[in-house]
């Protein structure tokens, strides 16, 4: 059974920086397409980004575009989020998700396997 398992939240500035992290625990994370989705209180849960199997190929929901990079080390069993010049708005609870496959997956329902989540707040 894999475990997928976020770090790397916490309370940082308006206009700070933060990484988080994807690992793996139980198998290699090289078959799976990926992706990272945010759910902020009383809001559905939403796409933030997606990667390939080999990291080739990126996707960005506009909300975030330019300011956060998606990318992975298949070798460490890891995949990252990098957060830059964040907003209040950007204040949710972080997963990462996972589907047997290649490809770019930016729904909720495309992914099977799923972190339990880690908290940014952003203050202004």
């Amino acid at each position: 059974q894999v475990q997928w398992v976020e770090s790397g939240g916490g309370l940082v500035q308006a206009g700070g920086s933060l990484r988080l992290s994807c690992a793996a625990s139980g198998r290699t994370i090289s078959p799976y397409a990926m992706g990272w989705f945010r759910q902020a209180p009383g809001k559905e849960r939403e796409f933030v980004a997606a990667i390939s199997r080999d990291a080739s190929r990126t996707q960005y929901a506009d909300s975030v575009k330019g300011r956060v990079a998606i990318s992975r080390d298949n070798a460490k069993n890891t995949m990252y989020l990098q957060l830059n010049s964040v907003k209040p708005e950007d204040t949710a609870v972080y997963y990462c998700a996972a589907r047997f496959t290649n490809g770019l997956w930016n729904l909720y329902t495309d992914f099977d396997y799923w972190g339990q989540g880690t908290q940014v707040t952003v203050s202004s």
